[in-house]
C-alpha cells in the first residue's frame, strides 16, 4: 500500500464526513424547537421569540447557517450550547475522555475471546462447534444494547447487589478512580461486541483455512493451536483487524445508548440530554465529532488491514514465490 492510496483514502473519509456534516445539519434544524425557544422560556411571547431568533441569527436560510456552522466546525469552534451556556468543543473535550475509556475496556476485553471462539469456529467451519458458536453469536446480535444492559442490571445490580445500577461518577473525579462504576456500561459493551467481532474474526479464519499455505501445513502435520497461531492467524490477520475497527465504530454507536442507560459521564449521555433539551447546538456539534471519530476508527482499520495483506505490498525485485 502506497501513500498515495492512504490519502486517497482519506479524501474519501473527509468527503464522507462532509456528507454527514450536511445530515447531521438539515436533520436537527427540522426538529421543532430551537436555542430561542430555550433561552426564552416557555412563557415569552411569539414577538419576543423572533427578535432572540433574528439576535441569534436563526431567521437566515439554512444553507447559509450551515456554511457558517461548517466553516467555524473547520476551525474547531462547534458553536455553544443554548441549556448549558457553553461551548460545545469545551463539553467534548471534558467528556471525550471518558468515552474513549468505556470504548477501549470494552474492545480490550472483547479482542481475546472474539480472536479465540473466532478462530475455533472459523477452523471448524460447518463443524458442531462452529455451529453452537454461531448459534451463540446470532443470539448476542439479535438483542439490542439497551436489553443486554437492563438484564445486566436486573441480574448483578438489584438481585444480587455486586455493582451499582447507575455510574454517575462524584464531582471532580475521573471514572477510572471507580472501578465498579465502569463494570456494567463495559460489560453491556462488551455482549454488544462480542458477537460481531466473533463472527468477523471467524469468516476470515475460514477464508484463510482454504489457503495452499495452510493446506500445506496440515498435510505437514501441522494441527491446533500451532497451525491457527503460525499459519491462519497470518493469513487472517488483516480482514480480521478490519471487522475489528468495525466493531469498535459500532460500539462508539452503541455507547450512546449505554452512557444513558447509566448516567455515565460520557459523550453519548450529553447527546441524549441535548436532544431532551432540544439543544440543536450541541446536538449537531457532538454528532459531528462523533461521526468524525468512526470514521478516523474506519480509516485507520481499512489501512492496517491492507498493510496486513501481502497481496497489497509491492514484490520485491527478484524475491520468491508467495
Amino acid at each position: 500500500m502506497t501513500w498515495r492510496d492512504v490519502a486517497l483514502r482519506g479524501l474519501v473519509a473527509a468527503g464522507t464526513l462532509l456528507v454527514l456534516s450536511a445530515v447531521i445539519f438539515f436533520s436537527t434544524d427540522v426538529l421543532p424547537g430551537d436555542a430561542a425557544g430555550i433561552i426564552a422560556g416557555q412563557d415569552a411571547t411569539e414577538r419576543e421569540r423572533a427578535e432572540i431568533r433574528e439576535r441569534l441569527g436563526l431567521d437566515r436560510p439554512a444553507v447559509v447557517r450551515y456554511l457558517e456552522w461548517l466553516g467555524d466546525a473547520a476551525t474547531g469552534d462547534l458553536g455553544r450550547s443554548a441549556a448549558a451556556g457553553r461551548p460545545v468543543a469545551e463539553v467534548l473535550a471534558e467528556r471525550l475522555g471518558n468515552s474513549v475509556l468505556l470504548v477501549a475496556l470494552a474492545a480490550a476485553v472483547v479482542a481475546v475471546p472474539a480472536l479465540v471462539l473466532g478462530l475455533a469456529a472459523g477452523l471448524r467451519a460447518g463443524r458442531p462447534l462452529d455451529r453452537a458458536l454461531s448459534s451463540l453469536t446470532v443470539v448476542l446480535l439479535a438483542l439490542p444494547e439497551f436489553l443486554l444492559a437492563t438484564g445486566l442490571v436486573v441480574l448483578l445490580a438489584q438481585h444480587w447487589s455486586l455493582f451499582p445500577a447507575v455510574s454517575m461518577v462524584p464531582a471532580g473525579d475521573a471514572p477510572w478512580q471507580h472501578p465498579d462504576l465502569l463494570v456494567l456500561p463495559v460489560a453491556s459493551l462488551v455482549l454488544g461486541g462480542l458477537g460481531v467481532a466473533t463472527r468477523l474474526v471467524r469468516a476470515a479464519a475460514a477464508s484463510a483455512a482454504e489457503h495452499p499455505a495452510v493446506e500445506q501445513a496440515r498435510l505437514d502435520g501441522e494441527s491446533g493451536a500451532r497451525l491457527a497461531w503460525s499459519y491462519v492467524l497470518p493469513a487472517a490477520a488483516g480482514p480480521a483487524l478490519q471487522g475489528f475497527t468495525v466493531m469498535v465504530a459500532g460500539l462508539l454507536g452503541g455507547s450512546l445508548v449505554v452512557e444513558t442507560l447509566f448516567a455515565y459521564p460520557g459523550i453519548g449521555h450529553e447527546v441524549a440530554q441535548a436532544v431532551t433539551y432540544r439543544d440543536t447546538a450541541m446536538v449537531q456539534g457532538l454528532g459531528l465529532a462523533l461521526a468524525g471519530a468512526v470514521l478516523l476508527v474506519l480509516l485507520a482499520g481499512d489501512v492496517l488491514a491492507r498493510a496486513l495483506d501481502p497481496r497489497s505490498r509491492p514484490a520485491r525485485r527478484g524475491g520468491g514465490a508467495a
